[in-house]
């Protein structure tokens, strides 16, 4: 999601709805999904001493594209686990596909806020504030939906630096798994792969932050992605 452009003159965009063979095919992503993690060999490495200490600051995840296979899975299994009183809402696409994927959030006991950089941007920017503004933990990929992958675009940043929120680096190994033929090589986790969970450390960005101090944070955010990340 890009910084917020100003509104068309066209009026609201109005997020596209699954049909039933989206609703249908959104059960069976998350009946998969849930049924192979649970045959996953999980490890965690968590450096952002927030949610081991009984910490309750909502904070912004921050995760690949390529990775959302397991994500809701993530926030699950780990800071759910601990804090069972911890609730989410992550940005989908306002696109017809991306109403298939609310409906799997939805599965997973997420809130979906419907927008991109090119589709309703600046609602949905409004409406993940007024969710991190509700106590909700939030989640983005910085590089999508469309690339370059392994890039950091600037939504992240805005959307922190507007809530005042940190953002915790996510990401994942996984020892065996499908890549598939698409701009970001999206990964899909085999049954039983081990899989290696990096949480880093926390990025704050300073609501009176300038311009080259964003871009400067972006940087640093980007390159703490990249340090937690491996392709092999």
């Amino acid at each position: 999601m890009n910084p917020p452009a100003k509104p068309s003159s066209s009026g609201p965009v109005v997020p596209q709805r699954a049909k039933w063979h989206g609703l249908l095919a959104a059960r069976l992503i998350w009946l998969v999904s849930s049924s192979v993690a649970a045959t996953l060999r999980w490890r965690w490495h968590d450096g952002t001493n927030l949610f081991e200490n009984g910490g309750k600051e909502p904070v912004i995840f921050c995760l690949w594209h390529n990775r959302l296979a397991l994500s809701l899975i993530l926030f699950r299994r780990y800071v759910q686990a601990r804090q069972p009183q911890r609730k989410m809402a992550a940005l989908v696409s306002a696109s017809r596909d991306g109403g298939m994927l609310a409906r799997v959030l939805e599965l997973f006991d997420v809130e979906p806020v419907r927008g991109s950089s090119s589709r309703r941007g600046p609602q949905a920017l409004r409406e993940l504030v007024s969710a991190g503004e509700r106590g909700r933990d939030l989640a983005i990929t910085p590089d999508g939906p469309r690339g370059p992958c392994y890039v950091v675009q600037e939504g992240i940043i805005s959307l922190a630096q507007l809530t005042g929120m940190a953002i915790v680096p996510a990401s994942f190994h996984l020892s065996c798994k499908w890549r598939l033929k698409t701009w970001d090589r999206f990964q899909v986790p085999l049954p039983f792969a081990r899989c290696e969970v990096q949480l880093g450390p926390p990025v704050r960005i300073p609501r009176e932050a300038s311009d080259e101090e964003r871009e400067r944070l972006r940087a640093e955010l980007e390159a703490r992605m990249r340090a937690i990340t491996r392709d092999e």
